[in-house]
């Protein structure tokens, strides 16, 4: 196998759970683009099938969209069996889904802990659920690839002046906890599946222009050794494809940081 071919996906089945937009439609894109067969999932089945049809359209890619709330334990086991019966198969799991910071402040003092454990929910016990269901599917084929999606919030505390000066509300720590859980959760998951044939690992972005005030822009770039912050449609789709793709077949237990060197820069 020529290297380039190393990074097909040709008749591969992945999952993609929050993959109607942003950084999730990004990554199914990228495994489209390689000839997978993607199994799109959104809490809004609406979402879900506009993000499919896309994906039809722009790549002739074989697109299954499902609801699914991750926080719900049933929801996720159903939607796996879903997927398993499409084509038999399921080779590669994005844990993509998440968010949900809740309408209470972002500072710890002032936060409300019904927000705290809501996001929990959706960014580290949803995972968890979802490693669960196909984490059994993939041991019983006795081969799979496992993407949790952690953040750079998992890896440095973060200077909330850049968020307070620019009149934003910051981030929760509970996002930060959370993050740093999947990032551990990555890590033993490998110990367990590893040895099943599974490759488990994640990718902590850093942050992503998105419409964010021009002066935190600034302020980020500047702190960020490549002068920038991500940009969608671009800067993850490499580092999903090489992690699902059989490119990463001796890669487990690693947490890939996609931050333009935020993490890393005093």
């Amino acid at each position: 196998m020529g290297v380039l071919d190393s990074f097909r996906l040709d008749g591969k089945v992945a999952v993609v759970t929050g993959g109607a937009r942003n950084l999730g439609y990004d990554m199914a894109e990228a495994l489209a683009e390689a000839g997978a067969h993607l199994v799109i999932t959104s809490r809004d089945i609406s979402s879900a099938r506009e993000a499919a049809g896309s994906l039809r359209k722009a790549h002739g890619a074989e697109v299954l969209p499902l609801a699914l709330d991750v926080t719900k334990p049933r929801q996720v086991a159903i939607v796996a069996g879903k997927a398993l019966a499409w084509k038999g198969h399921v080779d590669v799991l994005i844990n993509n889904a998440g968010g949900g910071s809740g309408k209470s402040p972002a500072h710890l003092f002032e936060r409300s802990t019904k927000d705290m454990d809501a996001l929990l929910a959706a960014n580290l016990n949803g995972a968890l659920y979802c490693c669960q269901a196909f984490g059994r599917i993939m041991a019983k084929q006795g081969c799979g690839k496992i993407i949790n999606i952690a953040s750079i919030a998992a890896l440095v505390g973060r200077d909330r002046r850049m968020y307070s000066r620019n009149g934003m509300l910051g981030q929760p720590i509970d996002y930060a906890a959370a993050k740093a859980g999947i990032v551990g959760m990555t890590q033993d998951l490998a110990g367990l599946l590893s040895p099943m044939g599974i490759c488990v690992n994640a990718i902590s972005p850093g942050g992503f222009a998105r419409g964010q005030p021009k002066g935190f822009i600034k302020d980020y770039s500047h702190a960020t050794p490549l002068g920038r912050m991500g940009r969608d449609g671009v800067d993850l789709k490499g580092a999903a494809l090489f992690l699902a793709s059989p490119a990463s077949d001796y890669v487990t237990g690693h947490n890939l940081v996609v931050d333009g060197g935020f993490s890393m820069w005093k």
